[in-house]
């Protein structure tokens, strides 16, 4: 029962009836205060999530350790004993990327220990420090490292064995925008590209040229991070899709698929979740063997139950002998996973085409 303090006020803020007792009569309403602290958003905006009971933790055991058990009880229509899937998976979305990006911003400075040196030791001073324009080869040579002689032999080795041009390897054989325009215009149809490669060009160079590579690796990740729940969420109903394409359309429908696609990911989430934790939490054990291989051990435990899970989650789900199940699971694994190599490349370009 709700010990939320009434108000003094006898009248129904919702629908304006009598409230003799806690609730209205007319409309359900509890005749509480309405102005609530921090605390009770938070405490309210979690019991909506979880229901605050046993069902919450009954429910995280069955997803975690009975593969296809809650996707088989939604469809039998026992509904109240579990939280139901979409809620879920938000819960475990929104904690799951919530509290990896908080960790993620976290920044660790090294200290630079000047070392002593020896009388008889050669200090070659580093190429960024001179502040010269070739920052390979030609840069060794220029602070004489290498000899021109050498320069040139190596040049001839690279391009003999790799076919690399030195100047490509870094800004794919332009320096700046204009460079690209001026060739566009004035150069023959050989070197000349496409227009798509030249768009793609030349916001790479915009971005290369208003960002250091440290702002471009922090707002690339900010942004791919930040991102990635809305994509795995419009990922969803194609896995659905194809769970659908593989089994019977007349004892299926695409509703069962989408229910176990919500529970499947939301293994998968809450999984990477542990893992996170994992890796950020067993290093502050120390630094010794013992630690490395125990990280180790619960982190392949946990791709392996990653990889497996889906399996017997499948035969149980579907009731399907298990070698049709285990090549039918494999086959929609395999897609699955091109597909989303393929969103994720198509993800990757997109969010750093976008970087300010």
């Amino acid at each position: 029962m709700s010990k939320e303090k009434l108000r003094k006020d006898k009248n129904c803020l919702n629908c304006q009836q009598k409230v003799e007792h806690r609730y209205c009569p007319h409309c359900g309403q509890e005749n509480s205060e309405i102005t609530k602290s921090f605390y009770h958003l938070f405490k309210h905006f979690f019991e909506d999530l979880t229901h605050y009971d046993s069902s919450f933790w009954k429910t995280i055991f069955n997803l975690f350790f009975k593969p296809a058990a809650l996707t088989k009880e939604y469809l039998l229509g026992k509904r109240l004993s579990f939280l139901p899937p979409v809620r879920l998976y938000i819960f475990i979305s929104f904690i799951t990327f919530f509290l990896i990006s908080l960790f993620s911003n976290e920044t660790v400075e090294v200290k630079k220990i000047p070392l002593e040196k020896s009388k008889n030791e050669v200090v070659i001073p580093s190429i960024d420090s001179l502040h010269i324009k070739e920052k390979s080869i030609d840069g060794l040579t220029k602070v004489g490292i290498l000899s021109q002689q050498n320069n040139d032999t190596i040049i001839k080795i690279l391009k003999q064995i790799k076919g690399i041009d030195k100047k490509e390897v870094a800004d794919f054989g332009y320096e700046s925008i204009s460079e690209l325009d001026s060739i566009q215009k004035q150069s023959s149809e050989e070197k000349k590209v496409s227009a798509t490669e030249y768009w793609f060009l030349k916001k790479w160079l915009t971005v290369k040229q208003e960002n250091t590579n440290e702002q471009i690796i922090e707002k690339f990740m900010s942004s791919f991070t930040g991102n990635l729940p809305k994509v795995l969420f419009m990922y969803m109903p194609i896995f659905a899709l194809i769970l659908w394409m593989f089994h019977d359309k007349k004892k299926w429908y695409y509703f069962d698929h989408s229910i176990f696609t919500l529970h499947y990911f939301s293994f998968l989430l809450l999984l990477i979740l542990i893992l996170f934790f994992i890796d950020k939490m067993i290093p502050l054990l120390g630094n010794s063997p013992f630690v490395d291989w125990a990280k180790f051990g619960f982190k392949s435990i946990g791709v392996l139950w990653m990889i497996y899970y889906y399996f017997p989650a499948h035969r149980r789900l579907y009731g399907q002998p298990i070698m049709k199940s285990f090549f039918k699971s494999s086959a929609i694994i395999i897609i699955n996973l091109l597909l989303i190599m393929l969103l994720t490349i198509t993800f990757a370009l997109y969010t750093y085409m976008n970087i300010q």
